[in-house]
């Protein structure tokens, strides 16, 4: 065997070696923090891949050593695990934990695995196991902290993304409309991902966190939703007027944000051309809500403005989000085919006053496609300003017209600017 054909392979060994030298050390540093002695450490986890690795290379086709020394070090491993289980600790609880064992034919496995897979998925899997050692405080301080009905929503997530989005057709089904159950589905998975993201951000992460940042989470998660519980609030007293028309501000000028990551995981080409506009509405909104903050001066102490979410992955809201973008999906498409741009117009004026997220990611996914690029930037333009209406609705409704008219002048002005960029776009 020449140099140039046995380099990969001392290059793999190589890899190896180093990869489960690191193991051992977390290991070994493990147990050393946690006061025990446990099978497994720096010379061990090393031998027993370099092990594997042998009896591996000695038949790569049947693979009968390797799975030999698999069968050997189970029967080790058994031992081990049975006498390790008649332990008690000073609490008299007996010592069940899998971690040594595995760890152990993990460093045996990892042998084969760094000789036949791509180098990424041996360091993957290595830093994956150390991370999931060294982290057991953590992981466990997170077990007690979780409650069950979020491991039910990470499950729900799990079932909208996993399972119904790859059994879904991607063909229409109705002349109707361009889009395809699978598209409609993905719409679903795209703005759920985004609102479950934020959703648990506010839940675990923003309690002890300013209530800025928390207005923020807001607007990822919904800025109408989040512009109704601030109103409600500062209305009975609950929080400061002043600071709930900053968070409203906030919420506004990070919904263009997520507009725009929304259409760009779809389209391109359109949040190519709404970049501009939706960027520069949302310098507007966070200049807006630092006048305002300037306007009301440091509070005299700190007032959460909490916004707690409800849970994003209801499959009852899924299924209806579902229903609304086929339906938003038809109407857009028959309006524009009827009436060309105006009637989309229309459409994206009055959703606004709904759900903007079906009309929008409709449009990103080719609902309208019989009409222009800028048009299509026009009607989301459209819809944002006539949320923003929606939205000074609410705070009036809730406030009353005097108190309410900073912020809902705010919302007003962010309209009309998003009217006229869409009057800029179809100019060009």
């Amino acid at each position: 065997m020449s140099f140039a054909t046995s380099l990969p392979l001392l290059t793999n060994l190589a890899l190896l070696l180093g990869l489960s030298l690191f193991f051992g050390l977390a290991f070994e540093e493990f147990q050393a923090q946690q006061g025990r002695t446990q099978p497994g450490g720096v010379r061990t986890f090393p031998l027993l891949a370099l092990a594997g690795a042998m009896l591996y290379l000695l038949d790569a086709t049947h693979l009968i050593p390797v799975s030999v020394g698999v069968l050997v070090l189970g029967a080790w491993l058994y031992a081990y695990y049975r006498s390790a289980v008649a332990e008690r600790d000073a609490e008299g609880v007996p010592n069940v934990g899998l971690t040594v064992p595995v760890c152990n034919l993990l460093a045996y496995l990892l042998g084969p695995i760094t000789l036949t897979q791509p180098h990424w998925v041996a360091v993957g899997l290595t830093v994956t196991a150390v991370l999931l050692l060294t982290g057991r405080e953590r992981l466990h301080t997170m077990a007690r902290q979780l409650e069950l009905p979020e491991i039910v929503t990470a499950g729900k997530f799990l079932i909208l993304t996993g399972i119904i989005l790859p059994l879904l057709p991607n063909e229409p089904i109705t002349p109707l409309t361009r889009v395809t159950p699978y598209q409609a589905w993905l719409a679903l998975v795209a703005v759920c991902t985004l609102s479950y993201g934020s959703y648990l951000l506010q839940r675990y992460w923003t309690s002890n966190r300013s209530a800025f940042v928390t207005a923020i989470l807001g607007g990822l998660y919904s800025s109408t939703a989040t512009t109704v519980v601030l109103a409600r609030r500062a209305s009975t007293g609950e929080i400061p007027l002043a600071r709930a028309q900053v968070g409203i501000a906030l919420a506004t000028a990070v919904m263009y944000l997520r507009i725009l990551a929304m259409i760009a995981v779809f389209n391109w080409s359109l949040a190519a051309s709404l970049t501009p506009s939706l960027l520069a509405l949302s310098l507007l909104g966070f200049a807006f809500a630092g006048l305002h903050g300037w306007c009301a001066g440091r509070p005299a102490a700190q007032t959460s403005v909490r916004v707690e979410p409800s849970n994003p992955l209801e499959l009852s809201a899924a299924a209806l989000f579902a229903v609304l973008f086929v339906a938003i999906s038809i109407a857009s498409t028959w309006a524009a085919d009827h009436f060309g741009a105006a009637g989309l117009y229309v459409i994206a004026a009055i959703v606004g006053v709904t759900d903007i997220d079906p009309f929008v990611l409709s449009i990103a996914q080719g609902g309208a496609s019989s009409l222009t690029g800028a048009d299509a930037a026009v009607a989301v333009l459209t819809a944002t300003a006539s949320n923003n209406l929606l939205k000074a609705a609410y705070t009036v409704g809730f406030t009353g017209q005097r108190r309410g008219l900073p912020v809902v002048g705010t919302l007003v002005l962010l309209s009309g600017a998003a009217v006229l960029f869409g009057f800029l776009l179809t100019r060009h």
